[in-house]
C-alpha cells in the first residue's frame, strides 16, 4: 500500500520522537514539532544555524565523528549527545541515524534520554565517591596499622628481651606482653573487618577436617579454661569435612571458645558439638554455662565495639571479635547464629558448607627456633625507626659472630648492599625515600646482588602485600611486632647456609680442579 505525501506529513508532525532530515553540509533541512517542544527553539532558529551550534562543546568532537561516519555511508549509527535549550540548559538526546544515498541526506530519530542519562551519571558518581571513600579508609587503616604496630614492636620486642635477660622480672614483663597482645589483637581485628567490608579479604577455601580444627582450638583455649576451673568438653566430630579457609576457621573457633570461657561462671562448663546439618552443611555449636544474654540484646551481639555492658565486668575484650567472626563465616559461605537463656548460658552455632573432597595433608611443622645457634656473617638492616634498630642490636648481641650494619633509608641501603655484599638483608617497607618493595626489586634485578637473601620485617600485615613480597623474592615476611625467636630463627637459618659468595668461590675452585 502506498502512503500519500499528506499522510507522511501528518505522521512526521504528530510523532512524539524528534525526527529530522539533515544535509551533509551540517544544517538541518526539516524538523518535526517535537524539536521545538523539547528545546524551546523555533523551527526557523534551528534551521538557520549549523546544528553543531546547538551541541554541547564537550560533545562536538563525538558528533562530528559520528556525522562523518554516517555521511560516508557506514549504515545505521547510534550515539548520544547534549543539545542546548533556549533557557540555557541541555538535554541528552539518543540518536539513530542513516544516510539515504538517493538524495544524500541524513535521516535521524532523536529521543530525550535526559532523565536516564542523569540517573546513570549520578549512579556512576556515587559509585566513584564510594570507591574513593573505601580507598581512603583502607589507606588510613593501613597507615594507622603501621603507625601503631611500629611503637608496639619496640614495646613487645624489648619486653621479650627483658624476659630473657631478667627472669626475676618475668611477672612484670608478662603484664607488658599481655597488654601488648591485647592492643595487637584490636589492630588485627579492625584491619580484618575493614577488609571484609571492602571485599578485599583474601581466603583460600579448601577441605578441612572439623575434628582437627576444633581439636586445635580447644587445646589452645584449655589453659585459659583451667585457670578458672572451667571444663571444656569436645564431642566426637566423626569424619566431617567442611570447605573453609583453615586459618580463618580456627580464628572463628578461638573467638567463640574464648568468649565461652571468658564470660562463663567460675567452675563452669563449655561443650562443643558437631553434627551434619541439612542441604550439605555442617553445624559446630559451642555452648557455655554463663550468665546468658537478654533477648532484647541478642540483636546487638555482632555489632562492632558493642560489648553489652561487659566493659564494666572487668573482662578484657575489644568488642570486635563476634563482628569479625560473623564476617569471616559469611565470607566462607557460612553463618553464625546465637541462642541464649538468662542465668543458663549461651550457644553459638557456626554453620559451613560440607565438602566431599579429600583433605590435603598439612606441611611438616618447622623445627623450634634455637636461641643458641652458632652462626656468623654480615647483616644489613634497612630501617628508619631508631627503636627498631636498637631492638635488633639487642637481639644480635646474642650472636657475637654476626655483624650488624644499619641503613636509615633505601638509597643508602642499596649502596651498602652493593658494596658490602652482606649474607642477609633485613628490610623494612616504609622508608623515607624508596619503598622497601622498590629496594627488593632493585636488589633482585642487579646481577651483583640478586642472590643475597632478603627478609622483610614490616608493620604492614596485609596478606596481599605479604604474598607480593614473597613472590618478588623475599625469603621471609615477618610482621611487627615480631616474635624475637622467629626473627632469630630466620637469621640463624639463613646464616647457617653457605653464603652466595662462598658458593661462587667453591664453584670456581671446583672448576679449576
Amino acid at each position: 500500500m502506498r502512503i500519500e505525501s499528506d499522510e507522511l506529513a501528518r505522521f512526521f508532525s504528530l510523532c512524539q520522537d524528534m525526527l529530522c532530515i539533515a544535509g551533509t553540509d551540517g544544517f538541518f533541512k526539516r524538523l518535526n514539532p517535537a524539536w521545538s517542544r523539547l528545546l524551546g527553539w523555533s523551527e526557523e532558529e534551528l534551521l538557520a544555524s549549523p546544528y553543531l551550534d546547538f551541541v554541547h562543546p564537550e560533545d562536538r568532537a563525538t558528533t562530528i565523528r559520528e556525522a562523518s561516519a554516517i555521511a560516508a555511508g557506514h549504515g545505521t549509527i547510534s550515539f548520544n549527545n547534549r543539545y542546548r535549550c533556549r533557557d540555557g540548559s541541555y538535554k541528552w538526546l539518543q540518536w539513530t541515524s542513516i544516510l539515504f544515498v538517493e538524495d544524500q541526506q541524513i535521516y535521524a530519530v532523536a529521543r530525550d534520554v535526559t532523565i536516564l542519562k542523569t540517573t546513570e551519571l549520578a549512579l556512576h558518581e556515587a559509585h566513584e565517591q564510594a570507591a574513593r571513600a573505601t580507598q581512603a579508609k583502607n589507606e588510613f587503616l593501613s597507615r594507622m596499622s603501621h603507625d601503631l604496630r611500629t611503637p608496639l614492636n619496640a614495646i613487645m620486642g624489648f619486653a621479650q628481651v627483658l624476659q630473657l635477660d631478667a627472669p626475676e622480672q618475668s611477672d612484670s614483663v608478662a603484664h607488658i606482653l599481655r597488654g601488648g597482645q591485647h592492643l595487637l589483637q584490636m589492630i588485627n581485628e579492625i584491619l580484618d573487618i575493614s577488609r571484609i567490608e571492602s571485599g578485599r579479604l583474601s581466603l583460600g577455601l579448601e577441605p578441612v577436617t572439623v575434628a582437627d580444627a576444633v581439636g586445635e582450638a580447644v587445646e589452645f583455649i584449655r589453659a585459659l579454661a583451667e585457670q578458672r576451673g572451667i571444663t571444656v568438653e569436645n564431642a566426637d566430630c566423626a569424619d566431617l569435612v567442611v570447605l573453609a579457609d583453615r586459618q580463618r576457621l580456627t580464628q572463628i573457633l578461638l573467638n567463640l571458645l574464648g568468649n565461652a570461657v571468658k564470660y562463663n561462671r567460675e567452675r563452669g562448663h563449655v561443650r562443643v558439638t558437631v553434627r551434619a546439618g541439612e542441604s550439605g552443611r555442617v553445624r559446630i555449636s559451642i555452648a557455655d554455662t554463663g550468665a546468658g544474654i537478654p533477648a532484647d540484646k541478642l540483636a546487638l551481639l555482632f555489632t562492632p565495639f558493642e560489648r553489652l555492658g561487659a566493659a564494666q565486668s572487668g573482662v578484657e575484650g575489644t568488642g570486635l571479635g563476634l563482628a569479625l567472626a560473623k564476617g569471616l563465616a559469611e565470607a566462607m559461605n557460612g553463618v553464625i547464629v546465637a541462642e541464649s537463656v538468662v542465668d543458663q548460658g549461651s550457644t553459638f552455632t557456626l554453620e559451613l558448607p560440607s565438602s566431599d573432597a579429600a583433605v590435603l595433608s598439612s606441611d611438616e611443622p618447622l623445627a623450634a627456633p634455637s636461641l643458641m645457634a652458632d652462626c656468623a656473617g654480615l647483616v644489613v638492616y634497612v630501617e628508619d625507626n631508631v627503636s627498631n634498630v636498637r631492638l635488633m642490636e639487642k637481639l644480635l648481641a646474642r650472636r657475637p659472630a654476626v655483624e650488624l650494619v644499619h641503613s636509615p633509608d633505601g638509597t643508602t641501603g642499596l649502596s651498602m648492599i652493593r658494596s658490602r655484599r652482606p649474607d642477609l638483608v633485613l628490610l623494612d617497607l616504609h622508608l623515607p625515600d624508596l619503598s622497601g618493595e622498590e629496594v627488593l626489586r632493585r636488589v633482585r634485578e642487579d646481577h651483583a646482588t640478586r642472590t643475597i637473601p632478603v627478609a622483610v620485617l614490616s608493620a604492614d600485615a596485609t596478606p596481599t602485600r605479604r604474598r607480593r613480597l614473597l613472590a618478588a623474592g623475599a625469603i621471609a615476611y615477618l610482621t611487627k611486632p615480631f616474635d624475637i625467636e622467629e626473627v632469630l630463627h630466620v637469621i640463624d637459618r639463613t646464616l647457617a647456609a653457605p653464603s652466595p659468595a662462598a658458593l661462587t668461590a667453591e664453584a670456581a675452585v671446583g672448576g679449576a680442579r
